[in-house]
């Protein structure tokens, strides 16, 4: 299927089955690959603009009698989707970046943290590629800093700006033992050392390239399965 071909697809599924984007399609096969959000479960999502993920990550909890819960995170303020998602949805407008991990735990149910984090986060394209791979790389990593904390060892200089916000009683990260880390990230040389921090941390590791990618489009996502025991 052609590059123009494919993305019309996935446009037109959206709109008939009410997604707000077709970036809903890429976590549907996530979903449906790997399991990572069950009845119960907490979601964070990263970058969660324009609400796609949010939809899919609710459907994925339910009915809303199984409970769970889904939080938002995006720069932009964005507003819970009508379609397929309930009450356990809420978005917060914030930058990830200047977040700390005190800040998300008190919005996790309980104050407990989450068992699942999904980071769909995108820098803003300029065109350079190289740029634009470091900036993805960044943002990757801070979602990295953001689950697992000091366990990972970060002392990358990308996130350096944002020591003053991971300090604390949270510096284990947020993401609960057993839970699971999507990352998007644009392929480079830097998707490589991101996936070798992640290989000690959780039990399994992998990538994935979903169908509803634009064929012109370098990202990739890092699936990171049940977070060992901190």
């Amino acid at each position: 299927m052609s590059g123009i071909g494919a993305p019309d697809f996935f446009y037109r599924e959206a709109q008939r089955l009410g997604y707000v984007a077709r970036s809903a399609f890429k976590l549907l096969q996530i979903q449906n690959q790997y399991k990572l959000i069950k009845p119960g479960s907490s979601v964070l999502d990263l970058g969660c603009a324009p609400g796609a993920w949010l939809q899919v990550a609710c459907q994925s909890l339910g009915p809303l009698k199984n409970g769970g819960a889904v939080v938002g995170i995006d720069v932009k303020k964005v507003k819970v989707p009508s379609l397929h998602c309930d009450s356990r949805v809420q978005t917060v407008s914030a930058d990830v970046m200047k977040l700390s991990k005190q800040q998300l735990v008190e919005l996790s149910p309980m104050k407990k943290g989450f068992s699942v984090i999904l980071s769909d986060m995108c820098p803003s394209v300029s065109g350079i590629s190289t740029r634009d791979a470091a900036l993805s790389f960044e943002l990757g990593m801070r979602a990295l800093d953001l689950a697992v904390g000091r366990n990972a060892n970060i002392s990358d200089d990308n996130i350096r700006n944002a020591e003053s916000c991971t300090s604390g009683p949270y510096d284990n990260g947020v993401l609960l033992s057993r839970g699971h880390l999507v990352i998007k990230l644009l392929e480079s040389e830097d998707t490589k050392e991101l996936s070798q921090i992640c290989k000690p941390l959780f039990k399994k590791s992998s990538w994935l390239r979903p169908k509803a990618t634009r064929s012109s489009s370098r990202e990739i996502y890092l699936i990171c399965q049940d977070l060992k025991s901190q």
